[in-house]
C-alpha cells in the first residue's frame, strides 16, 4: 500500500468513527432514538452513547438478528426525531413467511445521489431518460432508480416484475409459465424503448437484461449506460454480456440491497480480467468479511467468508448483521479508501435454502 493510501485508509476510518459516535448518540437518545433502540439499551449494562466511541467498540452489542425486522408494529423502528415524516416501507424477502420491513425517509434518494457521482457523464448524460426494468412492488429498488433518473434531470419509464411469483413458479416447476411471464416483461420494455422516448440508460438484471439484448439491439436502440447487479452478476456474465450482448455499451455492476444501500464497483481495468469487486458507502454502510466459523474475525484478503454488514444513518441502525452473501475480501484502492468484497455469491450454509437470481 502507497503512503498516500495509506493516508486515505487512516482519514477514512476516522471519519467512520466519528460517523459511528455521531449515529450512536443519535439512536440511543430519548429525544431522537427509535422505540426499538431505547427499549433494547434498558437491556445493557452500558450507556451505548458513553461506550461506543469508534467502530471497533460495536463489537460491544450483539450481531443484529434477522427476526427482529419480520413483524410489527414497523414504527417501533420510526426515530422519535421524524415521527411525524412520511414514512416509506420496504420489503425483502418474504416469498416464504414473513418478510423483513425496513422503514425509510429519505435513505433512498440520498442512496442514489451518492451513486449518481460514481456514473461516468458520457454514458449516463445529464437530463437524458431511464428504463427501469425490474422489481417494484414492496422493494425501493424502483422508486430509487426513478429519483435516480430524476436527480440526474431525466425522467424513468419502469416496468415492474414480480420476483415473488417468479420463486412459486420455479417452485412448482411451471416453466412455461414462467417463460410466459418473462415474455411479458420483455415485451413491455421492448415498447418503451421503441416508442421514441429518447432513452439512454437503463436498470435492470442480468437474466432480464439478457432476455432483452435478445429481442434487441440496446446500443441501435439509444442506451449508452446500463447498472445492473445481483449474485448472478459473475465474472463470466459479465464477460459475456460486454462480449457478446452490448455492442459498445458501457455497464456497472452494482451490489445492494433494501439494507444497505448500494455498493459500487471498482472501475474495469483489462488486467482484473472481469473481476468485481464492490465497496460499500461509507460512512453511511460498512461491509466486511468474516470468518465462516468466527463472525469476530476478519477473513484474510483474498480469502473467502461471510458478509456482514452495518447500516450507520439517522434513520437506520443495522449493526454487525450476517448477510445470506458470502465473498473475498479485497484491499482498499485509491478511489474507495476501505475493505471490499469480490466473487459475491449465496452463504454456503444457506446455498440450498435460498432461490437466487430468479429475475
Amino acid at each position: 500500500m502507497s503512503s498516500e493510501l495509506e493516508k486515505k485508509v487512516k482519514r477514512a476510518r476516522e471519519q467512520l468513527d466519528a460517523h459511528v459516535r455521531e449515529i450512536v448518540a443519535w439512536h440511543f437518545n430519548p429525544e431522537t432514538g427509535c422505540p426499538f433502540w431505547l427499549e433494547y439499551a434498558r437491556s445493557l449494562k452500558f450507556d451505548p452513547r458513553h461506550a461506543i466511541k469508534s467502530y471497533e467498540d460495536l463489537k460491544l452489542l450483539p450481531h443484529f438478528e434477522d427476526e427482529w425486522l419480520r413483524g410489527g408494529p414497523v414504527r417501533r423502528w420510526v426515530p422519535n426525531a421524524y415521527s411525524d415524516r412520511p414514512i416509506y416501507i420496504f420489503e425483502t424477502g418474504g416469498s416464504t413467511g414473513v418478510p423483513k420491513s425496513r422503514i425509510s425517509i429519505e435513505d433512498h434518494k440520498i442512496d442514489y445521489e451518492m451513486f449518481s457521482q460514481t456514473l461516468p457523464e458520457k454514458c449516463f448524460p445529464r437530463g437524458a431518460n431511464w428504463l427501469m426494468l425490474g422489481p417494484s412492488g414492496p422493494r425501493r429498488l424502483r422508486l430509487a432508480v426513478e429519483h435516480l433518473a430524476q436527480h440526474r434531470g431525466g425522467i424513468c419509464f419502469c416496468v415492474d416484475l414480480d420476483p415473488r411469483w417468479v420463486i412459486k413458479l420455479i417452485k412448482k416447476g411451471w416453466m412455461d409459465h414462467l417463460k410466459a411471464y418473462k415474455d411479458h416483461v420483455i415485451d413491455q420494455g421492448v415498447t418503451i424503448l421503441k416508442a421514441n422516448h429518447s432513452i439512454k440508460c437503463l436498470f435492470t438484471t442480468p437474466k432480464l437484461l439478457e432476455a432483452l439484448a435478445e429481442r434487441i439491439d440496446l446500443k441501435e436502440a439509444g442506451i449508452t449506460g446500463i447498472f445492473s447487479g445481483g449474485t448472478e452478476f459473475t465474472p463470466q456474465w459479465y464477460r459475456f454480456a460486454t462480449e457478446e450482448l452490448l455492442h459498445g455499451v458501457y455497464m456497472t455492476p452494482t451490489y445492494g440491497n433494501t439494507l444497505m444501500g448500494l455498493a459500487a464497483s471498482k472501475p474495469f481495468v483489462p488486467e482484473d480480467n472481469y473481476k468485481i469487486t464492490y465497496h460499500a458507502p461509507q460512512p453511511r454502510a460498512v461491509i466486511e468479511v468474516v470468518d465462516f466459523e468466527d463472525p469476530e474475525k476478519l477473513a484474510d484478503y483474498g480469502q473467502s467468508g461471510r458478509v456482514m454488514l452495518t447500516t450507520l444513518t439517522r434513520e437506520f441502525f443495522l449493526p454487525r448483521f450476517l448477510e445470506r452473501d458470502e465473498g473475498e475480501r479485497e484491499r482498499p484502492i485509491e478511489l474507495y479508501p476501505w475493505d471490499g468484497v469480490s466473487g459475491v455469491r449465496p452463504y454456503r450454509a444457506l446455498a440450498s435454502t435460498v432461490v437466487e437470481g430468479v429475475y
